[in-house]
């Protein structure tokens, strides 16, 4: 099992904290956020670990891992991001954002799950936009269900409100070896054929994971969601992160 994290944003909304640092570096309680994930993944017997920089590469030093720089960052999204580091998707992958930090339990619950590509999500999000009151759950990943049957994965909470059920995708996901290929034989032949608008994104090369995720749904790929039941939380916003030291202290 290898462990892919996307470390490559600005993280603009932190302001002066990642000015001349990545977002994925910034402090909490004494170890970074990459440390943090590391640090379970090494618990549960993860060791090849793959991170994509972008913004301040050169602040990154951890050891032990491996780094692979996506040079169009300022201009690209998650999925670009993510697919910089394609050689390295084979086999059993772990694919996680780098502004988020989890629990032992929820990596675990993941790992017990299988199937080609499988989410952590998270069925009570709306208890913690109550207290991230400088973010709207309008700009967060959801996943729309009904019936245990995946209807959507969708940007806006709003959307599919009173008409099925939704469940918040936390940046935590398995492949397995077919998913793995089937991921990114569907990127690249988007890669090649996509112009314009790409689901929620303005064009392909703005594309995050969820609109990729969108895509592999309408071709039939095998989707699977598992809710957590551990502690997590993302950081975009210094609120953010003062939450995240309370609850990982």
């Amino acid at each position: 099992m290898k462990a892919i994290i996307i470390a490559a944003g600005v993280g603009s909304r932190l302001g002066s904290l990642t000015k001349n640092l990545p977002k994925a570096l910034i402090d909490v309680n004494g170890k970074s956020i990459l440390e943090h994930q590391i640090e379970i993944f090494h618990k549960l017997g993860i060791k090849d670990i793959v991170i994509v920089t972008g913004h301040k590469k050169e602040k990154f030093r951890l050891k032990d891992v491996k780094y692979v720089h996506n040079p169009k960052y300022l201009n690209v999204e998650q999925a670009d991001s993510l697919m910089s580091a394609r050689k390295e998707i084979v086999g059993d992958v772990l694919v996680s954002f780098g502004d988020i930090i989890f629990d032992e339990l929820i990596l675990n619950q993941l790992l017990q799950f299988d199937g080609e590509l499988i989410l952590s999500t998270d069925q009570k999000w709306e208890k913690s936009y109550q207290i991230r009151t400088e973010n709207s759950p309008k700009f967060s990943d959801f996943v729309a269900v009904k019936n245990d049957q995946i209807i959507k994965f969708f940007k806006n909470s709003e959307e599919f409100l009173g008409k099925c059920d939704i469940v918040e995708f936390i940046g935590l996901m398995k492949l397995s070896e077919i998913g793995s290929k089937k991921i990114i034989q569907k990127y690249e032949y988007l890669e090649k054929n996509h112009k314009d608008k790409f689901h929620y994104a303005s064009s392909f090369k703005k594309a995050k994971i969820i609109d990729v995720l969108e895509e592999l749904r309408l071709n039939n790929m095998e989707i699977k969601i598992q809710n957590v039941n551990g502690k997590w939380c993302e950081i975009d916003t210094k609120q953010d992160l003062e939450i995240a030291k309370k609850m990982f202290k």
